[in-house]
């Protein structure tokens, strides 16, 4: 997986058919998705339950690109090396889950993962600065964790605006999770984001059986944002 700062589409399976997650996978590919999302829930750190490791493992031989987990547990640390194991490319921990963020962040790295870590609308991109030499990804929170359908909070895109800044030319992907639809999409790509998660926005209207508005949805997002990307 090397670097690319080109915009990227990745639909967040929460909102598929968990029924036909594998079939949903390479739908969504073949549809134009380039990341594959996997929100991780753990009924503590959010109000919510989702996905384990054993769900990753199943899935991982049904996805051709980058399997993206965004781990929303607490604590992280424990559980690490078997989303690494289960074939995750990028894992994203939260700032907020844990005491020693920098030790979560090695403990990626170590697994053989890229290292990504999110922020909470709450939290400022400052709790990051000190991180920034050693990320892959940032994933900036546009709604509060917990849920897929919620609206996009705007003041987060002011944010996304200093971590562009903070991070200058170092190889670090700027990603955005939360109420993506080609009306937000443009306000988050020109301010520098590159990767966008996307759930009920792509996966709406659509089904295993007939995929096509999969890729009306995705190619509708990228049309918006791709007009102003930097």
């Amino acid at each position: 997986m090397s670097f690319d700062r080109s915009l990227k589409i990745a639909p967040s399976i929460l909102s598929a058919d968990f029924a036909n997650f594998g079939a949903e996978c390479e739908a969504i590919e073949a549809q134009g998705a380039d990341w594959v999302h996997v929100d991780v829930m753990d009924g503590h750190f959010v109000p919510n339950i989702t996905f384990g490791p054993a769900t990753c493992a199943a899935i991982r031989p049904h996805i051709k690109g980058v399997m993206d987990v965004h781990l929303m547990v607490a604590p992280v640390d424990p559980y690490i090396e078997a989303f690494a194991q289960a074939g995750a490319d990028v894992i994203t921990a939260h700032v907020e889950a844990g005491p020693h963020i920098h030790r979560t962040v090695q403990a990626i790295r170590s697994a053989g993962a890229k290292a990504g870590v999110a922020l909470n609308p709450g939290t400022p991109a400052a709790a990051v600065e000190y991180l920034l030499d050693m990320v892959d990804l940032i994933c900036v929170m546009t709604v509060n964790p917990g849920f897929g359908g919620q609206k996009f909070i705007h003041s987060q895109v002011e944010k996304v605006r200093q971590l562009r800044a903070m991070i200058g030319d170092r190889p670090v992907h700027i990603e955005i999770d939360g109420g993506v639809d080609p009306t937000t999409a443009p306000l988050v790509a020109k301010a520098g984001a590159d990767v966008l998660v996307a759930g009920s926005a792509v996966f709406r209207g659509g089904s295993v059986s007939d995929p096509a508005p999969y890729g009306a949805n995705i190619r509708a997002i990228r049309e918006a944002a791709s007009g102003t990307y930097v």
